[in-house]
């Protein structure tokens, strides 16, 4: 998908589409690839599908903050010209969608989260350390899948180059501090923004329980299940992951 990526000014970005804006925030490990399959089925059902890259590793240290990705992310929308978007993130992209929707309510007409940080942090930062051992790192991203097969050679060999580059390191580890700190537990209640949860029944980086308790605080809100499917829904099963949404997005009229 590289050679789709817009360079305007101090954003890159996948852009695909006319119609109603739907932005997809990726993890902190995921590349804009991992939603391959959301970016091609919805342009022709009449939305327009944006992929900031976003500056995860870019920032100054001291600025390296769930909060200043969601502010980064309110300059792409203006940047764009949007307005009553969809927001749909993955892992730190659901968790950086659910602060800028708490932080710019107005913008966003929904919000969709899968495997979405925010309540629970299953310790990013416990085993990489272990920076030079390949088959501890194989087998950390295979863990994130519900079969191993999904974390491709490509896929092990770019979170294996991140966790060895030093500054990207400290920077993952800035993060996941800055994520149990950003917890969202007493803003959810306060967040009237429809929200569609779609989780993996197998993901053991946010547990299933993650999910119940985020549909439990947020007011307004319809939980989805995907069977045999770990922490990314959108690459495991990206059938039913789109299934699901579009089911979701007819019902409330998006």
């Amino acid at each position: 998908m590289e050679e789709h990526l817009i360079e305007d000014g101090k954003y890159r970005y996948i852009e695909k589409g006319e119609g109603t804006p739907m932005i997809i925030l990726h993890g902190l490990m995921g590349g804009l690839s991992n939603f391959q399959g959301v970016s091609e089925y919805f342009p022709p059902k009449g939305y327009q599908v944006l992929i900031p890259e976003l500056p995860i590793y870019d920032m100054p240290l001291l600025k390296t903050t769930v909060k200043n990705f969601a502010t980064f992310l309110e300059g792409f929308i203006e940047h764009k010209g949007l307005k009553d978007v969809i927001l749909l993130g993955n892992s730190l992209g659901g968790h950086i969608g659910l602060l800028h929707t708490k932080m710019f309510p107005e913008m966003v007409k929904a919000l969709v989260i899968t495997g979405s940080s925010g309540l629970y942090e299953s310790a990013m930062g416990d085993g990489y350390p272990k920076r030079g051992d390949y088959e501890f790192i194989k087998k950390k991203a295979e863990d994130v899948f519900y079969d191993p097969k999904v974390a491709t050679k490509a896929i092990v060999d770019e979170v294996f180059a991140t966790v060895n580059d030093r500054m990207k390191l400290v920077k993952t580890l800035a993060i996941a501090k800055s994520a149990i700190r950003h917890n969202m537990s007493k803003d959810l209640p306060h967040m009237n923004t429809p929200t569609c949860i779609i989780w993996g029944e197998n993901d053991t980086v946010t547990p299933p329980n993650v999910a119940k308790e985020f549909h439990d605080l947020l007011p307004d809100s319809d939980l989805y299940w995907i069977e045999k499917c770990g922490h990314a829904p959108m690459m495991e099963h990206p059938n039913d992951f789109n299934h699901i949404l579009e089911a979701w997005l007819k019902k409330r009229n998006f």
